[in-house]
């Protein structure tokens, strides 16, 4: 289970997930709140601090993908997030 101390927010990055994703905050922080699939996918421009993917639901039953880094001291930074594609479904087992 991934340990996450408190979820920051930066208004470029919330703007993008809103407007162009239609994704909420609150959907985004029930992703990585609730029991998620989570993948390392690269590492981050700032050693320790790796950019990762969180496969989940949404309360409302949608299927969502998030990217993140993930701060040296559990703090999760939302960089990205929309409806999963077909591959992630299949990955996280919903296909």
């Amino acid at each position: 289970m991934l340990k996450i101390n408190k979820i920051i927010w930066k208004a470029t990055f919330v703007e993008k997930i809103e407007s162009k994703h239609h994704v909420s905050m609150v959907e985004v922080e029930e992703i990585l709140h609730d029991r998620k699939k989570v993948y390392r996918i690269t590492k981050g421009e700032v050693k320790g601090e790796d950019v990762y993917l969180a496969l989940g639901k949404s309360h409302t039953g949608r299927y969502l993908s998030v990217f993140f880094i993930l701060k040296k001291n559990h703090d999760v930074l939302p960089i990205s997030a929309r409806d999963m594609d077909n591959k992630e479904r299949r990955k996280y087992g919903h296909a």
